[in-house]
């Protein structure tokens, strides 16, 4: 298997064991079961190439229709691994965004396996409602998220709902099922 191949798949699992599966994202199983997720591994590790990634998924998601590619995530198979590197990357990427002029019709979600809230202890199991197996960005369509909150009751308080369920779950119980997803 590939090191593409190997992303893709530990990308596509945990999209099904952990967002999906735990119900992270509420909107995500439909999505995920239509084939409407694209998943892009970016390999490069320098800033300029990982930015080129970056604006080739903005545009082909602004190219593609939304019933070919409803979202897309970026994966960064090899650069990034440092969190605030990568944040450093989250922000010009929102910056890029803007530059565009795709504020409004974009939107980016942040995940790293490294995630940390600002100001919540490193230990603690929150972080995990945005830690995923490779540092990535989550391309949202704007208008299909609109569609979708419509209809869901007090959407403000998924990431709230979020981390209650996994401090419920307790994160040595969280941890197995990560590892198991790993296998």
């Amino acid at each position: 298997m590939t090191a593409v191949n190997q992303a893709v798949q530990q990308t596509r699992q945990w999209l099904q064991t952990i967002v999906v599966g735990l119900n992270l994202c509420p909107f995500a199983a439909p999505v995920l079961k239509a084939g409407g997720v694209h998943i892009a591994v970016c390999e490069a590790e320098t800033d300029q190439a990982i930015i080129a990634a970056v604006l080739q998924q903005l545009d082909q998601l602004q190219q593609t229709d939304e019933s070919t590619i409803a979202t897309s995530l970026l994966v960064f198979s090899n650069g990034l691994r440092e969190f605030s590197h990568y944040w450093s990357l989250v922000e010009v990427a929102n910056e890029l965004l803007q530059q565009a002029g795709l504020q409004g019709v974009i939107q980016i979600a942040s995940f790293h396996p490294d995630y940390c809230f600002d100001g919540v202890p490193e230990d603690d199991v929150s972080h995990y409602t945005n830690r995923s197996p490779y540092p990535m960005l989550h391309f949202i369509r704007e208008a299909q998220l609109t569609r979708a909150l419509e209809n869901y009751p007090q959407p403000e308080l998924i990431p709230e709902k979020n981390i209650r369920k996994l401090q419920a779950m307790g994160k040595p119980a969280l941890l197995k099922l990560l590892a198991m997803e790993s296998l």
